[in-house]
């Protein structure tokens, strides 16, 4: 077992508020932030270092304070941006429940997540105020207090809460300051994955997010010199805990412009660290490899990497230096960690080839989220990793193959879901989380997700089919985009089926005078050409094919319920 192996120092702490204070005393001077401001057409960026971003935590927690939001509960509503960072860990660190809400929900919903966490305030993005009139006129939700990251006629502004914060420092408040921080109290309400009206709000403490972040800091390569973009939601943990890492961490932090400019940003900022999710990673290096294509490149790129590996393995380490004008196209990138589905082997291994770290992990909502990862000393493709330096994994149920369900104990699994003890003890039994995802173990600790449990179609004959593992195939396919395998009920059995979308770029660039029942054929001989590969009960025998967007969460996974419906 290689578990047990760490790389890096960094203190254990049981609380955020010591991790920030901890970073703000080692990098004070470093850049946190670096904010673009647009005024008409002209573009200027705000640089905050770490002791400024104290500085302005403080302020708004005093101001926060005043307002009497101690204890209370704060929902934050908006894209990713600076005072999305700002609002979140003021709450961490002042002892106030912070309630992040998805802002791609229908203004049902929103209102919804506000009754079921019984928020008392709302930090917002101004694109939500007149959904927060409306929500206030139903008189449906226990909020008092509209505070409006931009400027706002109707109510309270981010910036006039930070001034009269520091007014009240300045005359010697320091409560907010000096604020105690009960460790494993309630400290975070995290909707899951889905729609408010059925998914379950996780109950995160300060103890579980800081243990998580303690783990990665001993395994995983992060450096105070890194820029990082941050792409996650903030909203989902994936994103949130990723950016108290980054704060751990001393580096600095920039916000995308939005998915299309990606390529823009990477280079716009220099980013040398990105986190992400495999759809997006996988897309950046597609695009790569089609410039290098269309350069010529590909036979000579081919051979350097022969060439590099092969010195890799006499510990001679020139790829950063052969594949320069690559990673420069990418602004330098360094470091790529991918989460939430699988990432495709080929993709890892191609950015790993060119000196582009890259690793794979893997976690959930319910674990603050990360519990296993791939590491820059210990890779296996395939894999997502080792279990985190506290975490401990199982797999129990196993069948013949050795695959059952992967269940953990550490000390970032949550307190248990929120006001649902039933659905909490079936999560959680003897301390144990049940992930709900199946998976094996190799004889060196590595663990290899197979699928989803509830996600598993079960033939007539007994056969299990995992349907994660035939999407994989089918989506590296040219002319598909994303990829659903499902169990159509036929007579009484199932007929294993696939929904596929198409990618109409791709379409268009190669078969420019195919309409859509040619693109079906052409997609159905490429599948027939993957069933030769398979054993037989795992073969699709139905194709459904659109060219419009699944149903997904917020990281790129699709609502296969959802999805089932529209069938």
């Amino acid at each position: 077992m290689l578990k047990d192996e760490t790389f890096f120092e960094y203190p254990t702490f049981n609380n955020v508020k010591d991790i920030i204070y901890y970073s703000v005393n080692k990098y004070p001077n470093n850049i946190a932030f670096k904010v673009k401001i647009k005024k008409d057409k002209e573009v200027s960026y705000r640089d905050i270092t770490y002791e400024e971003f104290l500085k302005e935590i403080n302020n708004l927690g005093t101001g926060l304070y005043n307002l009497g939001m101690k204890g209370k509960r704060v929902a934050i509503i908006s894209k990713n941006r600076y005072e999305w960072v700002l609002s979140f860990v003021t709450l961490l660190l002042g002892g106030i429940v912070a309630v992040p809400i998805d802002k791609d929900l229908e203004i049902g919903e929103f209102e919804n997540s506000l009754v079921r966490s019984k928020a008392d305030c709302i930090i917002y993005d101004s694109k939500f105020e007149d959904d927060l009139k409306k929500i206030r006129a139903n008189g449906n939700t226990n909020l008092k207090e509209y505070i409006c990251m931009d400027s706002s006629q109707e109510f309270k502004e981010l910036t006039k809460i930070i001034n009269d914060g520091q007014k009240l420092i300045d005359d010697g408040d320091e409560k907010f300051i000096n604020a105690k921080i009960d460790d494993k109290a309630l400290a975070e309400l995290v909707f899951t994955s889905g729609t408010t009206s059925d998914s379950k709000v996780v109950m995160l403490s300060n103890y579980n997010l800081a243990r998580n972040i303690s783990d990665m800091q001993l395994v995983e390569d992060f450096r105070s010199t890194d820029v990082n973009l941050a792409f996650l939601p903030l909203h989902h943990t994936f994103g949130s805990t990723g950016q108290l890492i980054m704060l751990s961490s001393g580096l600095t932090t920039a916000f995308p412009d939005g998915l299309r400019y990606i390529a823009q940003n990477l280079k716009e900022y220099h980013v040398t660290f990105f986190v992400g999710v495999p759809l997006l990673i996988e897309s950046i290096y597609k695009k790569l490899n089609k410039e290098i294509e269309k350069q010529g490149k590909t036979k000579l790129i081919k051979v350097a990497k022969f060439f590099t590996n092969l010195l890799l393995k006499l510990h001679i380490d020139i790829r950063r230096k052969v594949y320069k004008s690559i990673i420069d196209e990418l602004g330098g990138l360094r470091f790529v960690i991918s989460g939430a589905a699988a990432l495709d082997k080929e993709v890892e291994k191609g950015f790993n080839d060119l000196g582009i770290l890259t690793v794979q992990g893997y976690g959930l909502t319910e674990a603050s989220p990360v519990l296993i990862a791939e590491n820059y000393k210990y890779r296996r493709y395939g894999s997502i990793g080792l279990p985190m330096p506290s975490v401990e994994v199982k797999i129990v149920d196993k069948n013949e193959e050795g695959i059952g369900e992967l269940i953990a104990k550490a000390p970032n699994v949550m307190m248990g879901y929120y006001e649902d003890e039933e659905e909490t003890n079936k999560t959680i039994k003897d301390g144990w989380l049940y992930t709900g995802d199946l998976a094996y173990i190799d004889k060196d600790g590595f663990v290899y997700i197979t699928g989803r449990k509830k996600n598993v179609v079960v033939l007539k004959n007994g056969k299990n089919i995992y349907p994660e593992e035939l999407e994989f195939l089918i989506n590296k396919l040219d002319l598909v985009k994303d990829s659903m395998v499902f169990g159509l009920p036929k007579d009484d059995d199932l007929l294993l089926s696939v929904k596929v979308q198409y990618d109409e770029e791709v379409a268009k660039e190669k078969y420019p005078n195919a309409d859509e029942k040619e693109i079906e054929r052409i997609i159905w001989e490429e599948i027939k050409e993957i069933n030769k590969t398979l054993p037989t009960y795992k073969y699709i025998k139905n194709l459904i094919v659109t060219k419009e967007d699944f149903i997904k969460t917020t990281t790129a996974k699709i609502k296969r319920h959802e999805e089932m419906k529209r069938m």
